[in-house]
Formats: C-alpha cells, structure tokens, sequence
C-alpha cells in the first residue's frame, strides 16, 4: 500500500487521528511561534523569576524572569526543527549508501557496510559526545550527530529492501532491456523500497527529538539565550523543589511529543500491514 493511502487510513481511526493532532498543534506552534508566544523568548525580567503559572504568565516563569510558555512555543522550532531535518538528512544519506550497497554488491558493498556497522556499533549518544567534541556545541554540531548516529539503521534496511527487490522479475526484465543503473536504481529500486524506510524514520524523530533534549540538558546543544526543551529542563534543575514548573512543563512537552510520534507510528505500521486489511473484510 502506498504511504499516502496508509495516511488516510491511519487518520481515520481515534488511536491515528489523536496523536497526529498532537503533533499538528506542535508543528502549528512552531510555524506560528511569533504570533503565538504572549512574549519574546529571551525577555529577561529578574525580579519576575521562578513566578508560579498564572494569568500573565500561564506556565510560570524561568530563572530569568522569562515566560515558560513563549520559550516552550520556541522551542519547538529548535527541538522538532533540528530531529526533522537531521532525520531528514540520514534516511536520505542512508537510503543513498543503502541502495547503492545492496544494487552493486561485492567489494563496495562490504566497504560501505563495514564503515556503517562501526556508527552502529557505538550508542548513538557516545557518537554525538564525540562529534561535538570535536566540532564544538551548538545546532549544527547537534544536527550533525543526530544524522551520523541514526545514517546506519536506514542504510542498512535500504539495503535488505533493495537485494529482496532485485530478484524480482520486473527489474530482471530492466535489465534484459538494456537500462542503465541510474535508471533501474532511481526509477524502480528506491521508490519501492521507501516505504518502510519512511515509516522507521517517521519513528526515529521521536528517538532524534529525545538526544537533542539530552545535548541541550548537557548545554552541548542550543545555546543561549536560543530555547530548546532539553536546555529548558537544564537551566530548571536546579531549582526544581523551589520552581518545578521550570522543568515539569519541559519534560511533559517532550514526552508527550514522542510518545504522539510512537502512537501514530504504530498506526502507520497497522495500516500498511496487509494482514489487518484482510481481517477488516
């Protein structure tokens, strides 16, 4: 089933349609973040600090006087900017070495697979601690790790997708008609073979969003006065018997966008499976 179709049938049930709304609002949050945050995200007001939610500030108030609620609406551009498109960057650098791999076989297909076994063989925040170390902390550090630590899991599915497909009749009879390996790779190959592919890296945002909040708890990430939520629940710490509204409210967000990204994964993963539309008949 194609993914599209998949999405139509996800959305039309209550355990599809209510995480990906939960997501729609985050995404809307981040688009619209100026015209959404009541303040700006680095207004500092020191005698305002660690206030209680309330009718001005409806989250509280950080270390800083800042309103919690404009820097978590910020946030959101940084935290789901940087998973987005770092997940972005490794399915697409992935599904290349992948597919390449898996088409031509032998010798390149062992160098490509043994460089991406070692990313494998290393947590995925061992790698992004070494990164930054030696790039420096900041977004573009952030983003990097994310795509070098998350290329291998992509690559390696591409990969598996593209021997299964190869056997197939339909690329045999491509090749007996004299096409080149660009034409069979981008044109019969790779679109075939993405749909798991994008359905695992739809999943791997929630895993991107959760090591960027960890650099940013660590200060390796976002730098100040930038938001992100795992900075946010950082600067809180400290304060978290006095004002725990400061890291409450960062980590609820975090979590609750993950587990909306995993709930409608699993719906995604339910609609594409042929098994379940059998059932349904």
């Amino acid at each position: 089933m194609a993914v599209p179709l998949a999405l139509r049938r996800s959305l039309a049930t209550p355990r599809g349609f209510i995480p990906a709304a939960v997501l729609g609002l985050l995404v809307i949050a981040a688009l619209f973040a100026p015209w959404i945050a009541p303040a700006p995200y680095d207004t500092q007001s020191l005698p305002n600090a660690y206030l209680p939610p309330s009718a001005a500030n409806w989250l509280g108030t950080d270390e800083f006087g800042r309103d919690l609620f404009s820097r978590l609406v910020y946030g959101a551009r940084i935290s789901l900017g940087v998973a987005v498109s770092s997940v972005a960057a490794c399915v697409s650098l992935g599904v290349l070495l992948g597919a390449l791999a898996g088409y031509f076989g032998g010798w390149f297909d062992r160098i490509v697979m043994a460089g991406v076994d070692i990313t494998w063989s290393f947590p995925e925040i061992l790698i992004a601690l070494v990164l930054i170390a030696i790039l420096g902390p900041g977004l573009g550090s952030t983003a990097i790790a994310i795509t070098i630590g998350y290329m291998a899991q992509f690559a390696r599915l591409t990969r598996a997708q593209i021997i299964a497909l190869k056997a197939e009749t339909y690329i045999e009879a491509t090749v007996n008609l004299g096409a080149s390996h660009g034409h069979i790779l981008f044109r019969h190959l790779i679109p075939n073979a993405l749909t798991p592919v994008l359905v695992a890296g739809m999943l791997a945002i929630g895993d991107a969003i959760v090591l960027e909040a960890t650099l940013g708890f660590f200060g390796l990430g976002a730098q100040p006065p930038l938001p992100s939520w795992g900075a946010m629940l950082h600067g809180g710490v400290a304060q978290i018997y006095l004002a725990p509204w400061v890291v409450i409210f960062p980590g609820v967000t975090i979590a609750v966008t993950v587990i909306a990204i995993n709930l409608f994964g699993d719906a995604l993963i339910d609609a594409l499976d042929i098994r379940n539309r059998l059932k349904e008949r």
